[in-house]
């Protein structure tokens, strides 16, 4: 039997050969032409016209014509019933209809996209139907994440990313004006205490101690400002002309071998040996 319709499928004009070919006349041959000659060419190869207005085989009210070879044929494999809203969902862009609707849309237009010769896109579209109807059949209960433990340990995660990131937009201003004050104090080499910075943003200190690791990467006001103090001298080592004792003072440390200390504990190195280690770096960067 041949079926006729228009050119260019996505969405019914594939999904309704899928269905005829695989569950109505395996032989079925289809056609596809220019919308305004459908129906000559249904008359010139005794062909049935489907997917378009006047016809038996097309929409009706909210169904698609999908759904019309459901009833006409008496088709009740649940697999097919259960693609048959994604089918129409995409179909009619109404994708509240099923969560798989706006994927078969958005796969279906990429391969109408891609692929300009009618008949192979129709077998590509072949394969796609297939898995859908597999997936119906023995799959849609499965998820992607097989195990238990697994999938509970994604939504923890998920659940812990989401509150940080609610956290991070629910900043308090006296947070975003700290953090102000502290990169003002590093970038000057000013000195800095809990008490001078407790009073600038106006927090009780054991509160504002209490608090800051919320909202400085875990890290007590002490440990943060000396991570800050670190990451400028890493900038001042590039600098040949700074001596350690300049990079120590501009970096805010009292002396050389206070910085020494501090520098090594975070960073495994010396001072010195990570400049030798970046020098390197540039020689053999440069050749």
């Amino acid at each position: 039997m041949i079926w006729i319709t228009r050119e260019r499928p996505k969405i019914d004009r594939i999904a309704c050969p899928w269905l005829i070919r695989r569950f109505i006349d395996v032989d079925a041959q289809i056609v596809y032409v220019p919308a305004d000659e459908v129906l000559a060419k249904a008359a010139e190869l005794n062909a049935t016209p489907f997917d378009i207005a006047g016809v038996e085989f097309s929409h009706y009210g909210t169904d698609c014509t999908f759904d019309y070879f459901l009833k006409k044929y008496e088709l009740t494999d649940p697999a097919l019933h259960v693609m048959a809203p994604i089918v129409r969902g995409a179909d009619t862009d109404n994708h509240a209809l099923a969560g798989q609707a706006a994927g078969l849309w958005a796969i279906s237009a990429g391969m109408a996209y891609n692929i300009l010769n009618d008949h192979e896109l129709l077998e590509t579209g072949m394969l796609i139907y297939d898995a859908l109807y597999s997936w119906a059949t023995h799959l849609q209960h499965e998820k992607h994440t097989q195990n238990q433990t697994e999938r509970g340990l994604i939504q923890v995660v998920t659940g812990y990313l989401v509150a940080q990131q609610a956290g991070r937009k629910r900043k308090p201003a006296w947070i975003r004006n700290l953090e102000a004050l502290i990169q003002d104090h590093v970038d000057t080499n000013l000195s800095i205490s809990l008490k001078d910075i407790s009073e600038a943003v106006q927090r009780n200190p054991t509160y504002l101690s209490r608090e800051f690791a919320t909202y400085f990467d875990n890290l007590t006001f002490g440990e943060y400002i000396r991570k800050r103090r670190i990451e400028k001298a890493i900038q001042l080592l590039a600098d040949p002309t700074l001596s350690l004792m300049d990079i120590a003072y501009l970096s805010g440390f009292s002396d050389q071998s206070h910085f020494t200390r501090i520098f090594k504990k975070q960073t495994g190195q010396s001072p010195s040996e990570y400049r030798k280690e970046g020098q390197k770096g540039k020689e053999s960067a440069n050749g």
